[in-house]
């Protein structure tokens, strides 16, 4: 009988050890590592997926390669370039106008000012162009960032006795973020009047003086359609964060246009009706 409840001691001691929550554990490990390594792809893909409908749709992060939108935008070799982030829904529902800063994709004639150096190696080639996605690395293409000056219609040329662009006869106001280098003086590279033809748009960079744009024999005036997106933040540097100045240059224009426009229209109403 003694030998019986040894027995039956040890036994019960054994299924205790054998349950222990270190023991329960350790047999689950396996099963939850294999489930991580089957989730993993999935939860990249997804990833993938939603960066590939934000940036196709909704916005997109750029660097700025150049000095042309100085000192708006940061951009040069060695510096801390500005990222901006670019907004694409907002001429889903306006037209692009004076004053905005765009991101457009060059025609032809433009070259490449934004273009970044590829490596040949196909590894290396796939991770610059995940880098220029997320704005860490230039673009491998044709991608512009100016602000509109005139639009469609509008008759556009420079420079008035004060060095300013003209517009529709009109000088504009540019103050708030024209930009000349100490150096180089503030002088415009002076051009004939050119009407702006319906469906496209005139633009220039801030930097007057090192800014390859509309201004330049053989490119002219871009399509509206080649316009990506509206440049709405500088998201990094942080030091540089803050919204893009949007100042419409020919707002004057508008101002001295509307007393016109009243007096035009209170004559037609006070006019004598005929019998």
């Amino acid at each position: 009988m003694a030998a019986e409840k040894r027995s039956f001691l040890a036994d019960q001691a054994q299924s205790s050890v054998s349950d222990t929550p270190e023991d329960i554990e350790g047999d689950g490990a396996p099963a939850k590592r294999d489930s991580f390594w089957r989730e993993l792809p999935i939860l990249v893909v997804t990833a993938l997926v939603l960066t590939f409908l934000i940036q196709t749709f909704l916005g997109r992060v750029y660097l700025i390669p150049s000095s042309s939108m100085e000192q708006t935008l940061h951009g040069c070799t060695g510096c801390s370039n500005d990222r901006v982030l670019v907004d694409k829904v907002t001429f889903r529902f306006r037209d692009p106008r004076p004053g905005d800063v765009v991101v457009f994709r060059g025609p032809e004639s433009w070259g490449s000012e934004a273009a970044g150096k590829r490596s040949p190696y196909l590894v290396i080639r796939w991770l610059q162009q995940a880098g220029s996605v997320i704005g860490i690395a230039p673009p491998d293409e044709r991608d512009f960032i100016k602000r509109i000056i005139a639009v469609g219609g509008q008759t556009v040329q420079c420079c008035d006795a004060r060095n300013r662009v003209i517009v529709d006869g009109r000088s504009l106001d540019e103050s708030p973020y024209l930009y000349y280098h100490p150096a180089l003086g503030p002088e415009q590279r002076k051009f004939a009047p050119v009407k702006v033809p319906d469906g496209q748009l005139w633009v220039m960079g801030d930097n007057r003086q090192n800014s390859s744009d509309s201004r330049v024999a053989g490119h002219g005036p871009i399509p509206v359609d080649n316009v990506i997106g509206k440049a709405r933040f500088i998201v990094l540097p942080v030091t540089r964060w803050s919204g893009i100045n949007d100042h419409n240059p020919q707002a004057l224009l508008l101002l001295a246009a509307w007393p016109l426009t009243r007096v035009g229209r209170r004559s037609a109403v006070d006019a004598p009706v005929t019998p």
